[in-house]
């Protein structure tokens, strides 16, 4: 590290070559940071400062930072392939396979390379098998970056209800194809597909809203929109591009036991490495091969450095201690801060499922779809994750987003993480109290 190599001049440099300073827009964060190093559980920034890591690049690091085994399947992978760009590789026949044999609907599988790319694909299918033009999506869901699905995500009051676009530019006419319902109503979904099923491809659900927290479907919503997609002949599409391998090896499908038409993953399956996957039944994804009629296409489609991670990653998974490991830290965390909060008279609850937690700062209530999140005082939220991050425990600074726990972290981290969030939350001003009452 150079003298001049710190904090501030990076993110300086930054913002002189790449627009805004980061390569995505849900980067920025409220001060100079930038990070030159990762291992395990820690990040560490060009001031040499150390935080222990719970944002996870919201969520696929389930193993730790720079896992040796998967660095080193990695390495080996490209040590005797690269890219070849015609036929298929036997590490990505070997992936599919893998896939095929974990994820309930997995007839078939697609590689690609990121979320939002395979969500693309699976609604242009959707729309191909059934002839209509239609979506069903819910608010407070994020699927990608593209026109379909790039709406409704945190938004304010006066925009329930309506279209939310998050970016200009985006066509009008792709925008009003796209139906934004209340998660977990399985009656306004009845009521939607009864008026307009005939005109609907396909509901595209994130299974647990994670870009939100932690807000978990009722017992009963997953199997309705089996059942109602069924009814009307409607795709039924579960995007589990957070959900899938960190909660479990099949996705959440594999605990509810609710099978979706197709289904999407993503990096999670490689601890981080950059891959994507559509999966579903073979009837339609057979209409991606040549002469199916649906296009597919991308050179780096199943890339060796991916598929070679995600092979190690799945190996690691096998075992079911990691996911074990990772939900019982994480259950202590979420019941720490809960008893922390209590005892300081703050009123706190904190959603979790498997090895994810999200302290929201509200009332103890029910939370089962975004209105819900009204309640949490976003003012307090802010300022307690930039307090932590000030105190070395890296809880990325944006409201509703996920705490992660990793196979990395220990007892001893989230003792310490506890700890560290005892002195912010009795420190945590009072003038917070009723400021900015939504996301």
């Amino acid at each position: 590290m150079t003298a001049t190599m710190t904090n501030a001049t990076l993110v300086e440099r930054a913002r002189q070559v790449i627009p805004g300073g980061v390569n995505s827009g849900n980067r920025v964060l409220p001060w100079p940071i930038a990070f030159v190093r990762a291992e395990g559980a820690y990040l560490f920034d060009a001031d040499d400062r150390q935080y222990l890591d719970y944002h996870a690049a919201f969520g696929p690091i389930i193993l730790g930072h720079n896992h040796p085994q998967v660095n080193a399947a990695v390495a080996e992978a490209m040590s005797r392939i690269d890219i070849i760009g015609a036929g298929v590789t036997d590490l990505e026949v070997e992936l599919a396979d893998r896939l095929n044999r974990h994820i309930p609907c997995a007839e078939r599988v697609l590689l690609t390379n990121s979320g939002s790319e395979a969500t693309y694909a699976a609604l242009r299918l959707a729309r191909a098998v059934t002839g209509r033009n239609k979506i069903i999506k819910f608010q407070g869901t994020y699927h990608g970056w593209h026109d379909a699905v790039l709406m409704n995500v945190i938004s304010p009051p006066e925009k329930i209800g309506q279209h939310d676009p998050l970016s200009l530019g985006m066509l009008p006419d792709v925008i009003r194809h796209t139906i934004v319902l209340p998660f977990n109503d399985t009656e306004a979904v009845a009521d939607t597909l009864h008026r307009q099923g005939e005109e609907i491809a396909a509901v595209l659900v994130e299974v647990i809203p994670h870009n939100i927290g932690c807000v978990l479907p009722r017992p009963e919503f997953l199997q309705a929109l089996r059942d109602l997609t069924r009814q009307h002949g409607v795709m039924l599409i579960f995007d589990e591009v957070i959900t899938g391998f960190r909660h479990a090896l099949g996705g959440y499908q594999s605990i509810v036991g609710v099978t979706p038409d197709l289904a999407t993953f993503a990096k999670a399956m490689a601890n981080g490495f950059p891959i994507a996957a559509l999966a579903g039944r073979a009837e339609l994804m057979d209409r991606f091969a040549p002469g199916g009629g649906v296009f597919f296409a991308g050179t780096y489609n199943g890339h060796s450095i991916g598929v070679a991670a995600a092979l190690a990653t799945i190996a690691e998974l096998e075992s079911g201690e990691v996911h074990a490991h990772c939900f019982a830290l994480a259950q202590i965390a979420a019941d720490g801060l809960m008893q922390i909060a209590a005892e300081l008279g703050i009123p706190l609850t904190v959603a979790r499922f498997g090895s994810v937690f999200v302290p929201y700062f509200m009332e103890p209530a029910p939370i089962e779809n975004y209105t819900d999140l009204f309640r949490n005082n976003t003012a307090r939220d802010l300022w307690f994750r930039k307090t932590m991050c000030e105190h070395g425990i890296f809880m990325i600074p944006t409201a509703l987003k996920r705490n992660h726990v990793s196979a990395a972290h220990t007892r001893a981290d989230i003792d310490r993480t506890l700890e560290i969030a005892r002195q912010v939350l009795r420190a945590m001003p009072a003038d917070l109290e009723r400021s900015a009452r939504y996301p």
